[in-house]
């Protein structure tokens, strides 16, 4: 199958600059269109992975608004065509939503266990994204230490 388009959920946390990369690999190889999406919740995990657990909803907007702009500008960087989301809701339901809408061959998700992105795709009703999502999902796993995107 060809991936024309992909949906890369990222949040800006260690974790999540190493789905970045490989996402970036990926589209690059393929030639595909790639959207980056970053999820606010109510209890954003990534937020507290960033120190924002404290902070307001307009800092935390601020927040995911730059970490989009600055995965937009990387993916740029490289030469790969790139749209940035910023979405509030539960992940698994916006990352789904944000799929059907642009028409997503595939999405890329991370996962450390235990980690913020561990919890991030998946519902707290246990919905697993896996199951709202209408096309192949690829979880980028990375073992050891963080991957630093400069």
């Amino acid at each position: 199958m060809a991936y024309r388009t992909i949906l890369l959920a990222y949040d800006g946390s260690a974790d999540g600059r190493h789905v970045l990369l490989e996402g970036a690999d990926l589209a690059k190889g393929l030639g595909a269109k790639t959207h980056l999406l970053a999820v606010i919740t109510g209890k954003t995990g990534a937020a507290m992975a960033q120190s924002l657990a404290a902070a307001n909803p307009m800092e935390q907007t601020q927040f995911f608004n730059s970490t989009i702009d600055d995965g937009v500008k990387f993916f740029e960087s490289l030469g790969i065509e790139v749209e940035g989301h910023v979405a509030r809701g539960e992940p698994a339901e916006e990352i789904a939503s944000l799929a059907k809408e642009i028409a997503a061959d595939l999405v890329v998700v991370g996962h450390r266990p235990h980690g913020a992105l561990a919890r991030w795709w998946s519902t707290p009703t246990c919905v697993s994204l896996l199951d709202v999502v209408g096309c192949s999902v690829l979880i980028s796993r990375q073992e050891g230490d963080a991957v630093v995107v400069g």
